[in-house]
């Protein structure tokens, strides 16, 4: 089994950026969001599961759940929000582990977004933390979600904050809009973790 360096960061914080100069290095990507993507395709049980809980009204012509209308719901009722994370993050869990054990490569970068909420981190060997301030956060997410400022900041806020994410890294990025020299920090990191990921062959 492959090095795990877990990727994390509050929404809209340039998880996939970074994510993406690691492959241009040839690291696997395993990202958590994809796979809760898979997990949910019409006719799968968890797909059947969800539409459901919460009805008809969830799914679009095609048959693929409505992300918007859920994602509306679940950022604006608590409850609705924990039911849907404690049904699914088993399943998520399962399929990523399953994903990991295919590659057989030094290591791995595993993108995961709640990963310290989830308390997920305990499956990792390296957690990568990438930070952004939340003014960036919010105009990045409005701008690629297309919502209004009220949403953005509850799906901000759902997250836990950076001060207590910081207290599980190991390396750190700092992805705001002045920063120039990602490609070079990826290159020290991955060096670094080919190292590390030595080390426990």
């Amino acid at each position: 089994m492959p090095y795990i360096v877990a990727l994390t960061g509050g929404i809209a914080s340039g998880k996939t950026t970074i994510a993406n100069l690691f492959a241009q290095l040839g690291v696997p990507i395993i990202d958590a969001d994809m796979i809760a993507r898979q997990v949910v395709k019409p006719d799968t049980p968890a797909y059947q599961h969800i539409v459901a809980h919460f009805g008809q009204h969830i799914v679009l012509p095609s048959r693929e759940l409505n992300r918007a209308k859920l994602r509306n719901i679940i950022f604006n009722c608590p409850e609705q929000r924990l039911w849907l994370n404690q049904y699914l993050h088993p399943i998520i869990q399962s399929e990523t582990q399953q994903q990991i054990m295919q590659f057989h490569t030094p290591y791995v970068i595993w993108v995961v977004p709640l990963l310290i909420e989830n308390q997920w981190h305990k499956y990792a060997d390296r957690i990568l933390i990438i930070e952004t301030s939340q003014q960036v956060q919010l105009e990045r997410l409005q701008k690629r979600d297309k919502i209004d400022k009220n949403l953005a900041k509850n799906m901000i806020s759902s997250q836990i904050t950076s001060e207590d994410r910081r207290r599980y890294a190991d390396d750190i990025i700092i992805n705001d809009d002045q920063t120039a020299d990602l490609s070079q920090q990826v290159t020290q990191l991955h060096k670094q973790y080919l190292k590390l990921s030595q080390k426990i062959i």
